[in-house]
């Protein structure tokens, strides 16, 4: 009897685990991404109005339910995957808020087949994003050690529109410009001009602006068909520090 107890307690342990059963433990992780999307819908609704967004798109909302978050994470931070925060990735970098991720994409009006430049890999996750709305992705990381990590996670995880880049992401990709669309990860004291030169006219940037030590601002970039530039500050956000050599 003790020993029958002992073992039914052992295979609950397991089945929640996923040791013996590995889908019970990826439906934990679906239901905590849709909890973690019902908070970002409804904190994008509030957030998205001045800018002409409704909020979260049921596009993007697909393909954020499409990523597995807790597979960008390092192994210790898996129990925080689905909260709607910033972790640290190690490096010195972190993976970005759900939220901004959500904001940074919506603003970025991606349409399928695009191509889009990214500055700072990271984890992945926001490469894996947009590469589930159909977008080619040309991502670029200065940390070696992170770049060889996403692109590895990456292709295990079955994200086969992204191009990963060893290097210094301040100055672009030029043998793939132009770029229907920029996303910058990262944050420096003004927008770099490289990235506005290889950005294809109707084209846009999003991107944080400031240092650490003083307030940064997420900024939308639109480059008329003239090339004429227009800049928007969309709110204040916190970012690591862009690096490299400029």
């Amino acid at each position: 009897m003790q020993c029958g107890r002992g073992f039914q307690q052992l295979l609950v342990v397991l089945l929640w685990c996923g040791v013996l059963f590995p889908v019970a433990a990826e439906d934990v992780y679906r239901q905590q991404r849709e909890v973690m999307l019902d908070e970002v819908e409804r904190e994008l609704r509030v957030l998205a109005v001045p800018f002409g967004l409704e909020g979260l798109s049921p596009r993007l909302r697909v393909a954020m339910a499409d990523v597995p978050r807790h597979e960008f994470v390092p192994p210790q931070q898996r129990a925080n995957a689905y909260q709607n925060r910033p972790l640290s990735i190690g490096y010195g970098q972190t993976i970005s808020q759900p939220l901004i991720v959500a904001l940074m994409t919506e603003l970025l009006q991606v349409s399928a087949g695009d191509r889009v430049f990214e500055l700072g890999t990271g984890s992945g996750y926001q490469a894996a994003v947009l590469d589930r709305l159909g977008v080619d992705v040309y991502s670029m990381e200065i940390v070696e050690e992170l770049a060889d990590q996403a692109k590895q996670r990456l292709q295990q995880l079955g994200f086969d529109r992204i191009r990963v880049h060893l290097g210094d992401g301040y100055h672009g990709l030029p043998q793939a410009a132009p770029f229907d669309a920029i996303i910058v990860t990262a944050a420096g004291s003004h927008v770099p001009p490289p990235l506005v030169r290889q950005l294809k006219r109707g084209g846009r940037m999003v991107l944080p602006v400031g240092n650490r030590y003083h307030v940064q601002q997420l900024v939308l970039v639109i480059k008329g068909l003239d090339g004429s530039l227009t800049t928007q500050e969309i709110l204040p956000v916190s970012f690591v520090p862009l690096t490299g050599s400029h």
